[in-house]
Parts: C-alpha cells; sequence; structure tokens
C-alpha cells in the first residue's frame, strides 16, 4: 500500500518537490485529510467493475481513492503545472488516465466512449473548483451523459440551494434544474479546516441520483427552464410580474399569462419560490402555446 498522498505532511513535500504556488483563479484547495476523502468515496457507492470521472484532480488525493476502490478513473486537469505532479504521485495507478482540458471545453461524452468502454456504471466524483461549480454540473447535466449521478464537493451554500425545498429561501431555478434531471441530497458537511489552502466558506458533499426519467415530463425542455429563471427573476415579486415583465412580449401577452395560471390552479399573487417543480410543469406547458 502505498503512502496516502492525502495528508498535511505528505501534500507538503509533494507542493515543495514541485515548487507549486496555489492559482486563486483555479480555485485550488487541496483535501489532507484521508478519512473525508474516503468517506466522499464511500458515498458514491463505486465497485470494482465502476468508472469514476474527476474533475480538477489537484495532485492526486482523490484520484488516489477513487483509483483504489473502481475499475478505472479518468480525471479532467485544467492547470498544465499539475501534470508532472499527477504523471509521478499516480504512477503507482495504471487505471488512472489524466486529460489535460478544461471540462467545460471538454467533449465528455466522446471521452467516456475512448476511455471507458464497456463499463456500465459511471459516477462522477470531484472536489469541485468554487467559481465554476454551477457550469461544471449543469454541463455534465444536459449532456445527458450516460453516468449514475454526480458526487460532489462544493461551497455549503451551493449545496442548499442544489437541495432546496420549495418555500426555502435556497430554492430558486437552479434548485429546479438541478432536480428536474437528478434526486439531490447533501451527505456531508466539511470543515475548512481539512483543505490548503483554507477557503473561506464550509464545503459540504451533495450526491446528485440521475432520474431514468426527469422529475417532470414537459412539452419543451428550454421553455421549461426559461419559465422557470424568469420565474425567480426578482424573488420579491409576484410570479404574474416576473412573468411578464422577464417572457419577450410578455406584456403584451399578461391577459394570457393571467388565464394560463388559472388554467393550472396556480394563485398569480404567489411568488416564484412557492411553486413545485411539478406546478412548473404544469406552467409552462400552459404558456407554450403562447410564445411559441
Amino acid at each position: 500500500m502505498h503512502k496516502d498522498i492525502a495528508t498535511p505532511v505528505r501534500t507538503r513535500e509533494i507542493l515543495d518537490k514541485y515548487g507549486f504556488s496555489f492559482k486563486k483563479s483555479l480555485g485550488q484547495n487541496f483535501l489532507i485529510d484521508t478519512n473525508i476523502l474516503n468517506r466522499i468515496v464511500d458515498h458514491a457507492n463505486l465497485t470494482e467493475s465502476s468508472a469514476a470521472i474527476e474533475v480538477g484532480p489537484g495532485i492526486g488525493a482523490l484520484t488516489e481513492q477513487l483509483a483504489r476502490r473502481s475499475k478505472k478513473v479518468m480525471a479532467f486537469e485544467i492547470d498544465q503545472r499539475l501534470l508532472p505532479i499527477l504523471a509521478d504521485t499516480l504512477s503507482p495507478y495504471p487505471n488512472v488516465k489524466v486529460i489535460h482540458q478544461d471540462i467545460l471545453k471538454a467533449d465528455v461524452r466522446k471521452y467516456i466512449d475512448e476511455e471507458l468502454t464497456g463499463i456500465d456504471d459511471i459516477m462522477v466524483v470531484a472536489n469541485l473548483p468554487y467559481y465554476v461549480t454551477t457550469p461544471i454540473l449543469m454541463k455534465l447535466l444536459e449532456e445527458k451523459l450516460p453516468i449514475r449521478g454526480i458526487v460532489g464537493m462544493l461551497q455549503k451554500e451551493v449545496a442548499d440551494r442544489l437541495a432546496a425545498k420549495p418555500g426555502t429561501k435556497e430554492y430558486g431555478s437552479l434548485s429546479i434544474a438541478v432536480q428536474y434531471y437528478t434526486v439531490a441530497e447533501t451527505v456531508m458537511i466539511v470543515p475548512k479546516t481539512v483543505f490548503i489552502p483554507q477557503p473561506n466558506v464550509d464545503s459540504a458533499v451533495i450526491r446528485l441520483t440521475v432520474r431514468e426519467k426527469p422529475a417532470v415530463i414537459v412539452k419543451d425542455e428550454a421553455f421549461f427552464f426559461q419559465v422557470t429563471r424568469a420565474s425567480f427573476a426578482q424573488r420579491r415579486k409576484t410570479i404574474l410580474n416576473n412573468l411578464t415583465s422577464q417572457l419577450p412580449n410578455g406584456k403584451q401577452n399578461k391577459e394570457q399569462i393571467i388565464s394560463a395560471l388559472k388554467e393550472v390552479g396556480i394563485v398569480e399573487s404567489r411568488r416564484g419560490e412557492t411553486l413545485s417543480i411539478e406546478e412548473f410543469g404544469r406552467l409552462s406547458d400552459a404558456l407554450y402555446p403562447i410564445f411559441n
């Protein structure tokens, strides 16, 4: 068994050996607690026949734990300076493939086809860079990749928004977008003390399990998301005000919006954050013929 990468001493040794300095712009915070890493991997429920996709492996702390517990790990790293470090720290693990690419620009499906052939169970497991968490999650979900789900470490307040229920202040169009594709649950809270450098915020690990079919079946997915975004544009405003001000030609179509709300039994004075995903589904279907 090789010495774990994720200890304060070993991490320092590796960083010093390569003269590595953290780039704030890349949101680099490395985990230095093996117990926490193991618990993150536990939540992914991997087996010897699973594959893991990692985003931002850093110096390989989480990658190593994933490699020990899955058939193959494919890790996307944007920072060229980390490539020689990863080649060194992950040399004991032939089942790891590091891809030097920005995950947001990468054709992930193509890499899955090439690198993870014949593997049916694929999980994304990552300590996500905080400044691009949402775009990364949305890309992975919108591309409808053949993955079972995502276990991601992210800022606690973002995790709260992803798993939020209607009627709470955290609930918004992001909650709906994520819960449309997945079942979202916060599985652990992580203190800032287990990272170097220490971030200024607490973190949480969220598990998103991809649904076999979306939470609601709608006439037009893009329009459904447009309606949910419009409904939260100004949180203090009623659903009617938001829809009339945010949808194209909403003001001209105000009477039709009112009758669509009536038709699906939504009182026009309600606020967006009180509507469930099912109500948004019915509402967007009722509005669809007006705006398309």
